[in-house]
């Protein structure tokens, strides 16, 4: 994959999906379905893969593309292959809380190199460059001409205060047992994506997550932490956290700066 012409056209494609998001979030009113697994879509979510799906295939056509919102790709098994969340934080959206993001990334060899997350609400756009350093855009987000970057890069992290950054749908018992294991300075919460990009950017010092997320959910955040120097490992054993797994659900998972002296699970 030639890295050079990833970039631009997965950084493009993420705003172009945000800006048709935005457009329905801004309505006023959109319907809310139901998938098989009880999990909400919308017609944001349907609008954001077209664009995104159609843009990839039209780029890179000898590329796997797996995407969220097309269950047959669910099927396809390769080493290397782009991976999409067109809206990730879908309840998030439908509650109009603004932590919801785009999510695309490139997936080898079990590892995601390469990726952009995309919070339209926010405006803010994190995505690694060809070299693999991590950026934050600043700027309109156009789409054909990039505003200024700011490499980022994880915290040093104070384990005698740490900062924690935890999902904003999806806490639980089991989350905040785990917290406490650790000196915290201050928790927050997060949806979507966005808790991988707070520690990439060192405003969170780790993310612990006790649920389950699929592939699709977490390749562009760890994309982004990893060329922000940070490290993304399974909740259990602590070995990394994988990409291409059977039916690409993650087990559990812990985000953090190296500098976190991890507690066992």
């Amino acid at each position: 994959m030639n890295y050079d012409t990833l970039i631009p056209v997965i950084r493009a494609l993420a705003i172009e999906a945000g800006n048709k998001i935005m457009e329905i979030y801004n309505s006023d009113d959109f319907d809310v379905k139901l998938k098989s697994d009880d999990s909400p879509v919308t017609i944001a979510d349907e609008a954001a893969d077209e664009i995104i799906s159609y843009g990839l295939r039209s780029a890179f056509p000898e590329m796997l593309l797996v995407t969220e919102e097309q269950s047959e790709s669910h099927k396809i098994k390769g080493d290397t292959f782009l991976i999409v969340d067109p809206l990730d934080g879908t309840k998030e959206f439908i509650h109009r809380r603004g932590d919801f993001t785009v999510n695309i990334a490139l997936v080898e060899n079990g590892v995601p190199t390469r990726g952009v997350v995309y919070a339209p609400a926010k405006g803010r756009m994190f995505y690694t460059l060809a070299d693999g350093q991590t950026v934050e855009e600043t700027g309109d987000m156009a789409l054909d001409t990039p505003g200024p970057v700011s490499p980022i890069n994880v915290s040093k992290a104070d384990n005698g205060a740490l900062m924690v950054v935890a999902s904003k749908s999806h806490r639980d018992a089991a989350t905040d047992a785990y917290i406490n294991k650790y000196n915290v300075k201050d928790s927050k919460s997060a949806g979507s994506s966005l808790k991988f990009c707070l520690v990439a950017t060192g405003e969170a010092d780790i993310y612990p997550r006790v649920g389950r997320t699929m592939e699709w959910d977490t390749a562009a955040g760890h994309a982004v932490l990893n060329g922000a120097g940070g490290r993304v490992v399974r909740f259990d054993d602590h070995s990394p956290l994988v990409y291409g797994k059977e039916d690409y659900a993650n087990p559990f998972f812990i985000a953090y700066a190296p500098g976190v002296d991890l507690k066992p699970a």
